[in-house]
């Protein structure tokens, strides 16, 4: 399974048969200058919340590669009303078995709401299992106790975890996460897109080390297999 970085929390995970994108927000990032937003293919694009850094090329990649948006309620709403045609509505808990594994929205402390203003729904995560392996996508969150239950119910093989802080968890928080859900790889994100988000990377590395995680900070527009 190939992981492929597109900045901030945007990631493609391929597989033989399915190609999933996560939070597209590429052609406004300029980190990701240097990404062609138009090559990017998908077979579903999960939304783990409405804000602008995390669903800017939605509608865009939705209509052009004809991709299920798998997302909550609201998120689903408001880009069936811009023309996406296919969109896969779910709310907080639930669990769905599409085509290449299974999904389930969980919980994520944050705040949400779409671009124009209006309602957002709430923020949320992602447990997907697929290709044999289960991923944790915390989306943007602080750290709450509630992620134990995460790993009672899973085997997490990899954890993407946010950071950057100011606005979701910092590294020491991600490593306390990861191990709520006892997880030894954390894959980072939401960290270096803005002034607010920047980090040490040889710190972060050094507190993963620390509590004994493997953390990957992939370099914008590079992959990894997992």
């Amino acid at each position: 399974m190939k992981v492929t970085y597109y900045g901030h929390s945007c990631f493609g995970i391929e597989t033989t048969k399915t190609k999933i994108l996560f939070d597209p927000f590429i052609s406004p990032n300029p980190l990701a200058s240097h990404i062609d937003v138009n090559s990017i293919e998908a077979d579903y694009i999960l939304i783990s919340h409405g804000h602008e850094y995390h669903i800017a090329d939605a509608e865009a990649i939705a209509k052009r590669t004809d991709a299920t948006v798998v997302a909550n309620f609201k998120v689903v709403g408001w880009l069936g009303n811009k023309g996406v045609e296919n969109g896969h509505p779910m709310n907080t808990g639930g669990k769905w078995k599409f085509n290449f594994g299974q999904v389930q929205l969980v919980a994520a402390v944050h705040s949400s709401s779409m671009p124009d203003g209006s309602y957002g729904g709430s923020a949320n995560g992602f447990v997907v299992k697929i290709d044999g392996k289960t991923l944790y996508f915390a989306g943007d969150t602080a750290l709450f106790l509630d992620m134990k239950l995460i790993g009672e119910s899973n085997t997490i093989d990899f954890a993407f975890l946010p950071i950057g802080s100011n606005f979701t968890m910092d590294v020491e928080d991600a490593c306390r996460a990861a191990k709520f859900v006892n997880t030894t790889q954390v894959i980072g994100m939401h960290y270096d897109t803005f002034p607010y988000v920047k980090i040490d990377h040889s710190e972060a590395h050094r507190a993963a080390a620390t509590n004994s995680l493997d953390l990957h900070l992939i370099p914008v527009g590079e992959s990894i297999e997992i």
